[in-house]
């Protein structure tokens, strides 16, 4: 019986646990960056974007997402978002958007390759499509790093083998 309800006890903190480390961190406009660093922790990457910056969250590769506070020139919080998403991809202009457009949109890729014959470097950006679906979008660009193509699909890591 003191075993039972030692593992009660377990499971209970366990569940309670879980539920605090799923809940999204709200986070409000005009924060001070160290306000948001003493919530968050060290962010993953540190983005300029002229007179504002981005401190980048990335939760990749298996956690499929980048959170992006930005910030003012006085260190205040203007937003803070999760940027993996369809309409954030919607926004890189094919032929026009550069690697730093990219970076200062959507992050750091979790991988990033370089297709020699086609001249093409590859930056994999892995992500939950719909909040569902486990997906990976390929942003392509040119040896002059501006984005050549886009290419979204099934992120094959969570493909089965049979």
């Amino acid at each position: 019986m003191k075993y039972c309800k030692i593992a009660l006890l377990f499971v209970a903190t366990w569940v309670l646990s879980a539920c605090t480390v799923f809940q999204p961190v709200q986070l409000k406009v005009g924060t001070s960056e160290a306000e948001v660093i003493a919530k968050l922790g060290q962010p993953t990457a540190r983005i300029p974007d002229g007179e504002q910056y981005l401190l980048e969250y990335s939760h990749n590769p298996w956690g499929q997402s980048i959170d992006m506070a930005r910030f003012d020139h006085n260190n205040r919080l203007l937003s803070y978002e999760q940027v993996l998403t369809l309409e954030k991809f919607a926004t890189i202009k094919i032929g026009q958007s550069t690697k730093t457009d990219v970076l200062r949109t959507i992050g750091h890729p979790s991988e990033i390759i370089y297709l020699s014959r086609l001249q093409l470097e590859v930056w994999t950006y892995p992500y939950k499509e719909h909040g569902v679906w486990d997906s990976e979008m390929n942003v392509h660009f040119d040896n002059n790093g501006v984005v050549k193509m886009m290419l979204n699909g099934p992120d094959p890591r969570f493909q089965s083998r049979y």
